[in-house]
């Protein structure tokens, strides 16, 4: 840190030395008789630019310089004790080298930022983007700003650019937002970046109502704006009566095929994206139906779905499991008591824990340093999904033709990172010390570095780079959604008591279905995920999900709580009679 002395004046100093972009100075030569004075040079004060500023005073006055970035964010205080909670993994103000790496993966929605649109590139310099990398860029834009790498302005310059984009972007058959559109200009494209239609993705959608609601929950006046992004969008065939999420895609000969979308891991996070709206999609987040195999002797999930007959891979992957932890805190769409320390939605934050903990033990048993999920890679196939298990194989990963791809099998950086900050172990900081240098000051995160001793996946995305920073962010402040907003929303009260909202499926938030006193009391159905399946955190049981807490890698050894039997709150129905 530098040190002048100098000579206070009637100016602003506070002012101008606010200014100071590092700036060149020199001390004047004067006589010591004289009042003494200070040169800075390239100083824009107030929006106005100036050559240079001159500061004179009689007085002494001391102007400290320091590294402009970590002086930014000594005064910052965003982000505080309204939002920080005790929470699961790490806790704490980041590190000077964790907040270089905030700028760092920031630097990746600088360098691709495309000015007309507001969007950003999903991969690299390619001007292409879905609504699950913009989802992603909506993470970075948030932690960006909650951890100080960027100001208010800049929040708000973007904030307000993307959301028209999003307002106004050209709707797949008129019903929802296309897989892919040109990031540069807004228009709906199909996977070469050409003009066309390639249909719906209702995981994608699921993430962008996620941040959707993120963003007006932490910024209560984006809410009105935020909320007409989704009012133009027509949900009847994204989500059915049942509660499951659909997605679709355009057959050969132009007509709609519309799909069952999403498994175990990604399907239950996307579907409290909708939840978070108003929607059912209770049977989305259900786990059912739900198969297991051993590894290392964890017991880990997977979709029971045989991808033989349904068509569809049943990949399990870190992702799913971390965007819920990390965005939410493994709860469930309707808690409003924000406790970082309790998930109520108590058997993904189980799962999540075995998914972490057959990584660990695959490093212990083998040497090799996990951390899967689905990744870009550099040439053919472009794409893989780095898998700990999928189509009856530990370990597999697969190009999205289902081919073998085990050359591609990588730490991918936004899972080690991820895990970094959800789990506070000795693996992970080994995680962590694996990718916290993979990267280019000015381009961002490379996405990760392939096990075999190939060297680092020379790509960087709009996705890794997002989830490194909200990391980053639940670090400080725990999970990123808290439903602290409390204001009338206009996503609840538009166009009710019309027919507008039946046409297009939203949910009526202005009516609240009343139970029947004379209905039967139904018996109660267990759930799908009892007690006895809580082997890494400790369940805590309620009257509906059962929630959980003190999760651990290790087994934590205390036998299930027994309920407690009460009366029913509702009455039976009036006997019959003869």
């Amino acid at each position: 840190m530098k040190h002048i002395s100098i000579w206070r004046t009637a100016a602003s100093v506070a002012a101008i030395c606010a200014a100071i972009p590092m700036a060149s100075y020199a001390q004047s030569t004067e006589s010591p008789a004289d009042p003494l004075a200070v040169t800075i040079d390239d100083v824009t004060l107030n929006g106005a630019k100036y050559n240079s500023v001159t500061i004179r005073s009689e007085t002494p006055l001391t102007v400290e310089f320091s590294d402009q970035a970590m002086q930014g964010r000594a005064q910052c205080n965003r982000g505080g004790a309204s939002m920080s909670t005790p929470h699961f993994g790490r806790n704490g103000q980041l590190t000077d080298r964790e907040f270089a790496m905030a700028q760092t993966a920031w630097a990746y929605f600088v360098k691709r930022f495309q000015p007309e649109t507001g969007l950003v590139n999903a991969v690299g310099s390619f001007p292409s983007t879905t609504l699950w990398d913009t989802a992603s860029y909506l993470s970075a834009l948030v932690s960006a700003y909650e951890l100080c790498v960027i100001d208010k302005r800049e929040f708000d310059t973007r904030a307000t650019k993307l959301i028209n984009t999003l307002r106004n972007l050209d709707l797949y058959r008129g019903e929802a937002p296309n897989k892919v559109y040109n990031a540069a200009t807004g228009e709906k494209v199909n996977y070469a970046n050409k003009s066309g239609e390639v249909g719906m993705s209702a995981l994608d959608i699921g993430r962008m109502l996620v941040w959707l609601k993120i963003l007006k929950e932490r910024h209560p006046y984006l809410a009105n704006s935020v909320d007409n992004v989704p009012m133009r969008w027509n949900f009847c065939n994204l989500v059915n009566e049942d509660g499951r999420m659909f997605g679709s895609f355009t057959k050969g000969d132009g007509t709609t095929q519309y799909v069952q979308e999403g498994r175990l891991g990604y399907e239950e996070y996307a579907a409290k994206g909708f939840a978070l709206w108003g929607f059912d999609t209770s049977k989305a987040m259900s786990p059912e139906p739900l198969s297991y195999i051993n590894i290392y002797d964890v017991k880990l999930p997977y979709d029971g779905r045989d991808p033989r007959v349904f068509k569809n891979q049943n990949y399990v992957l870190t992702e799913g499991y971390i965007l819920d932890g990390l965005e939410m805190g493994w709860d469930l769409p309707t808690d409003r008591s924000n406790d970082g320390m309790i998930a109520s939605h108590g058997w993904r934050a189980e799962f999540a824990n075995r998914v972490y903990l057959v990584q660990q033990r695959r490093f212990e048993q083998t040497g090799v340093i996990t951390a899967r999920s689905e990744h870009q890679v550099n040439g053919k196939p472009y794409f893989v999904y780095d898998s700990i298990f999928a189509d009856g194989y530990p370990w597999n990963t697969l190009d999205p033709t289902g081919e073998y791809q085990p050359d591609r099998a990588a730490i991918a950086a936004k899972a080690a990172v991820g895990l970094w900050a959800l789990w506070d172990t000795d693996y992970t900081d080994l995680l962590f010390d694996s990718v916290a240098d993979l990267s280019e000051p000015d381009l961002g995160f490379y996405e990760g570095l392939y096990e075999n001793g190939n060297g680092y996946i020379p790509l960087q995305t709009a996705n890794n780079n997002g989830i490194i920073l909200a990391a980053l962010l639940y670090k400080v402040q725990g999970p990123i959604l808290q439903q602290v907003n409390t204001n009338t929303q206009v996503w609840d009260t538009a166009f009710a008591g019309t027919d507008i909202r039946a046409n297009k499926c939203h949910p009526n938030m202005m009516e609240v279905e009343v139970p029947c006193c004379a209905c039967e009391n139904p018996t109660q159905i267990p759930p799908v995920i009892p007690v006895t399946e809580f082997i890494y955190c400790r369940p805590v049981v309620g009257d509906g999900e059962i929630g959980a807490t003190e999760c651990s890698p290790e087994k934590h050894n205390l036998a299930p709580p027994e309920p407690r039997m009460v009366l029913p709150k509702s009455c039976p129905a009036p006997s019959v009679q003869p």
